[in-house]
């Protein structure tokens, strides 16, 4: 009798430790092959514009002219990585790359949004 009382509780003790012997995944974790790519499969970074900082301009005729570009400060004819400072307005840098020149704003063009059934050159009440 005590035989077959014990052969069941050690059965079940078995089976409770086999249980704790596998390793449960996490559902919600993504597949591995998402959060580490391969180093072939990743694209070169590109390289990033440069950014116009601030520009500064002396209040004197003919007075000296500056930018900061990147934090570096430039003056006309001075250098940004492979491009050269051609103008600096009030606003703006122009930059020569051999034969194409870029204009870097220090503040975005505002966007103007078309509504429809709005006329141009009337004010809206």
């Amino acid at each position: 009798m005590m035989l077959r009382s014990v052969l069941p509780a050690c059965l079940v003790l078995g089976c409770v430790q086999l249980a704790h012997a596998q390793a449960i995944d996490d559902p919600t974790r993504p597949p591995a092959a998402l959060w580490t790519p391969a180093a072939s499969e990743a694209p070169p970074p590109k390289p990033a514009r440069p950014q116009l900082q601030s520009v500064l301009i002396s209040n004197k005729p003919g007075g000296r002219r500056v930018a900061v570009i990147d934090g570096q400060i430039v003056r006309q004819g001075g250098k940004v990585g492979d491009a050269v400072v051609v103008e600096i307005q009030d606003t703006a840098v122009v930059l020569r790359r051999g034969k194409s020149l870029e204009t870097f704003k220090l503040y975005p063009a505002p966007k103007i949004e078309n509504k429809p059934g709005a006329s141009a050159g009337r004010k809206q009440e």
